[in-house]
């Protein structure tokens, strides 16, 4: 399925990828944009590199750039504060507006929407230096997951097994960011979705089921190793399968989101019951990420991808005005 044949990428002008910067993710970045670059030249695109995390926005602003691709991860990236500079300066973005972003990155307040949407997401509980832990694991039981909450690629995270593994967890989270977010641990599956486009046009891409050695899907078997396998379209029964489509295009809705991103989801193994676990609204380009893969299923080439995601560039908060 090539949706991209009749874009006339000419049009798009001198465009920029911007990937680097200065997140936990700055490694991961390079490998995406560095991907995404080389893909949109293939197909004819003036595409130029641009890392602000080496280069100020006033470089960026006199780059003169008709739009940019954000392949940025991480804090400073995808968390709203590069598309507000891109919104001052006038240059058309891929991916989610600056509330998108900002409420996608942290997974606190990404849960307070989808539950208020009826949403189902894992029991957490926020936690700060005066929390009680053996209250929380009580009401989360054991074993749990920590995690600092505006951090992705699963940076900082701990499965915590006993309590008495509780605290040194909660130092490593707390070492990364202002708050921690203890979350009930989902025996079960790993799935991710993938979405293109927005509000109601938005649509799923095939179910990606996720299995890492160990069930332990970290920042090394998601990025370094091939010993994580994936299942694309992923082994369920259709209703299973619609029904994580559905709860993904919710939940992706929910937050705002806009141009294309990746939602996650666990089936838990005792009901079959899904959770979902948090939404990325710029995911992953390398070779080893999803969001191609699952486009590949569907017959969309990863450079096909790079395209139809630039095509999508839009200023959101210009959007309506006169």
């Amino acid at each position: 399925m090539n949706t991209t044949s009749n874009i006339d990428v000419k049009s798009f002008g001198k465009v920029g990828v911007l990937f680097g910067g200065r997140s936990a993710e700055r490694e991961v970045s390079l490998m995406s944009g560095s991907g995404v670059l080389a893909a949109l030249r293939s197909r004819g695109v003036d595409a130029h590199p641009f890392d602000p995390g080496q280069r100020s926005l006033a470089e960026l602003a006199a780059e003169k750039f008709d739009r940019v691709f954000v392949a940025l991860h991480g804090r400073f990236g995808e968390d709203g504060s590069m598309q507000g500079a891109l919104e001052q300066l006038g240059i058309p973005y891929t991916g989610s507006g600056v509330m998108a972003c900002a409420l996608g990155m942290d997974k606190v307040y990404t849960k307070l929407i989808w539950l208020m949407k009826g949403l189902p997401t894992p029991k957490y509980a926020v936690l700060d230096g005066a929390s009680d832990l053996d209250l929380v694991a009580a009401e989360l039981g054991l074993p749990l997951i920590v995690k600092p909450p505006h951090e992705g690629s699963t940076i900082g995270i701990t499965k915590v097994g006993e309590a008495s593994a509780f605290r040194a967890a909660y130092d490593i989270a707390a070492g990364l960011d202002d708050s921690v977010m203890a979350e009930e641990f989902i025996t079960g599956r790993e799935f991710t979705v993938a979405v293109l486009g927005q509000g109601a046009s938005a649509r799923a891409l095939p179910v990606v089921e996720i299995v890492a050695p160990a069930g332990n899907y970290d920042y090394q078997n998601k990025y370094f190793t091939d010993d994580t396998r994936y299942f694309c379209p992923a082994v369920l029964d259709p209703a299973t399968s619609a029904e994580m489509e559905r709860i993904a295009l919710a939940a992706y809705r929910a937050i705002g989101c806009e141009g294309w991103g990746r939602v996650d989801v666990l089936l838990r193994a005792s009901d079959n019951k899904q959770f979902l676990l948090e939404v990325n609204t710029s995911p992953g380009m390398t070779g080893h990420s999803l969001v191609p893969m699952a486009a590949r299923a569907v017959g969309l080439a990863y450079e096909d991808l790079c395209v139809e995601i630039l095509a999508s560039a839009s200023l959101k908060m210009s959007k309506g005005r006169g």
